[in-house]
């Protein structure tokens, strides 16, 4: 317990932990720069965070920033678990604490992998396809797929009440909270549009149809006004990125 405070009060955590937030900020700034991409010319790369890693490596010192990233995310995902066992009394609290540190750890794995050259991992469609050959797996899957469309809605909840503010300490300017509103109201539709893929595709038994957040802004283009709707939500992951920034010098913890 000691140990535990004693990091959380050390100089190195708090750089970690901003190094993390500034990592996490440039994946959603590449993620709303290929989007954009996406929405007026098409563009072979994926609109994901994997595709925003991949945009990283393709960089001078792709290499080295891969490293910086996976290792800040590292951190991200250590703040969280303190958190979640020192920090939070309410079980609320404690769920988000799991949910984030969980999707700062995959990101980190990916960003990792890349690193080292061994690639950012297979597929979701593969992998879904792998579940759904089993039989509670359709079920399972269903259920993840309801998960993140209510992930989604409380990203729109948050973007309405601006209660992501809980995660800063201090005051930030008002443009820092326009910002971060932008930012969960883009991120909100997308993971809706992504749970209810995946949902969909375990329903009719088509892998296929499944996706990550490529495949539901690669799906949000096809409708009718989607190129303007796919810059909009471009534009708010960009907003979200340059949050993050403000986020790494006024992050709560």
């Amino acid at each position: 317990m000691r140990t535990a405070q004693q990091a959380q009060n050390s100089r190195l955590y708090d750089v970690s932990i901003t190094v993390g937030l500034i990592a996490y900020g440039v994946v959603y700034l590449l993620i709303g720069w290929i989007a954009l991409q996406l929405a007026w010319g098409g563009t072979s790369e994926q609109a994901s965070q994997q595709g925003a890693l991949q945009e990283l490596a393709s960089k001078p010192f792709g290499t080295v920033l891969l490293w910086i990233v996976a290792i800040g995310l590292f951190a991200l995902v250590i703040w969280r678990a303190l958190e979640l066992v020192y920090g939070h009394q309410k079980m609320q609290k404690k769920v988000q604490s799991f949910g984030r540190g969980l999707v700062y750890l995959v990101l980190g794995i990916s960003a990792l992998k890349l690193a080292i050259g061994s690639g950012g991992g297979g597929g979701q469609k593969a992998m879904t396809a792998r579940v759904m050959a089993h039989g509670p797996g359709r079920v399972l899957i269903v259920v993840v797929g309801l998960v993140i469309v209510v992930v989604g809605a409380y990203q729109i909840y948050k973007a309405w009440t601006k209660k992501f503010t809980e995660d800063l300490a201090g005051g930030v300017p008002r443009s820092a909270i326009l910002l971060g509103r932008l930012g969960y109201a883009a991120k909100g539709p997308a993971l809706i549009i992504t749970g209810a893929l995946l949902a969909w595709a375990a329903i009719d038994y088509d892998p296929g149809k499944a996706g990550g957040l490529d495949t539901a802004l690669r799906t949000l283009k096809d409708q009718p006004f989607g190129s303007v709707l796919l810059t909009l939500i471009a534009i708010g992951f960009a907003c979200f990125g340059v949050y993050c920034f403000v986020w790494s010098r006024n992050a709560r913890h």
